[in-house]
């Protein structure tokens, strides 16, 4: 894979299911604008609103100069049940063809620049399969490059022997940082570009959430049912933000710049999916890429963390 943008913009929420509403328009000009400003990748799924995002992806590159567009990521084996609403994964190898083409479709592009799985599945053989179809699809120039998401390192190392992974799409933020001892080192290893998703943990580390907006989040919002937005999770979370707010300050960043930058500066990590809703929101983060931090920084972070009773 080519060097990223140290931020890419994530689009779960384009996809009106699970964020609360959203406007397609809101959409299509925080794509733009984000673009605009830098950012050279959008990842996105085919479950985010059962295909909504990707159309909305694709009609914000399609009012762009060709030059001008972004790589596109997108994702597979998360699939809508029509009659519940409910999700549900699927790796079979007929199912991920279908999805594959219908991806191509919704955003408008010859070539998927980045095709992921999703999740696994709990049978090995189906994931091994699964990856096998993505190999194919990538020789016969429907995708660009092959990559997983949420996979373990046993998962990783089997999908490895049949064929290179380009890329792994993992959870890494100030509240979450599992894989540094664990996926990451391998991924570093092998020069498998890791790209990290959450690092904002969805708004709670952004420096504007509050214990007010969690109670004011739309019913159908899913962080009302995540634990991390849950007493006493909560609580770190936002004393952690307070913590750092004198260190982006003297950086001159905001504390959301200083919460992704913390997770783009690991060795491996080639980018973090970022978030946003709105034009504004962008501009809230987008000084992340181009903020390095140094050893000072980083052991302030540390101590933060351990003060605000993070790991």
């Amino acid at each position: 894979m080519p060097v990223l943008s140290r931020v890419g913009l994530g689009t779960w929420a384009f996809g009106g299911v699970g964020w609360g509403p959203q406007d397609d328009r809101d959409s299509i000009a925080t794509i733009r604008h984000a673009v605009a400003a830098g950012v050279g990748w959008i990842d996105t799924a085919a479950v985010y609103g059962d295909g909504h995002a990707e159309r909305i992806v694709g009609a914000a590159i399609a009012g762009l100069p060709v030059a001008e567009r972004p790589l596109v990521f997108t994702k597979a084996g998360v699939k809508v049940d029509p009659q519940s609403g409910s999700t549900f994964r699927d790796l079979g190898p007929t199912s991920l063809r279908a999805e594959c083409e219908g991806s191509l479709e919704r955003l408008g592009v010859e070539r998927i620049d980045l095709y992921q799985l999703h999740w696994p599945v709990p049978e090995v053989e189906a994931v091994e399969a699964a990856w096998s179809t993505l190999g194919e699809l990538r020789e016969e120039g429907k995708i660009r490059w092959a990559g997983v998401s949420n996979f373990d390192p046993a998962l990783l190392e089997r999908c490895a022997r049949i064929r290179p992974l380009d890329a792994a799409q993992l959870p890494l933020s100030l509240l979450e940082d599992e894989i540094v001892d664990s996926e990451l080192p391998w991924l570093a290893e092998r020069g498998v570009a890791t790209i990290a998703y959450s690092p904002l943990e969805s708004g709670l580390l952004s420096g504007s959430f509050s214990a007010e907006r969690l109670a004011a989040l739309p019913a159908d919002d899913w962080r009302r049912r995540r634990p991390r937005f849950q007493s006493p999770a909560v609580e770190r979370a936002l004393r952690l933000v307070e913590l750092l707010r004198p260190l982006a300050a003297e950086l001159g960043a905001s504390v959301a710049e200083l919460a992704i930058a913390w997770t783009t500066h690991f060795a491996g990590v080639a980018g973090a999916i970022v978030g946003a809703r709105t034009p504004a929101q962008v501009d809230g983060w987008i000084g992340a890429a181009s903020l390095d931090l140094g050893p000072e920084a980083l052991a302030r972070i540390a101590a933060s963390r351990a003060e605000a009773g993070i790991r």
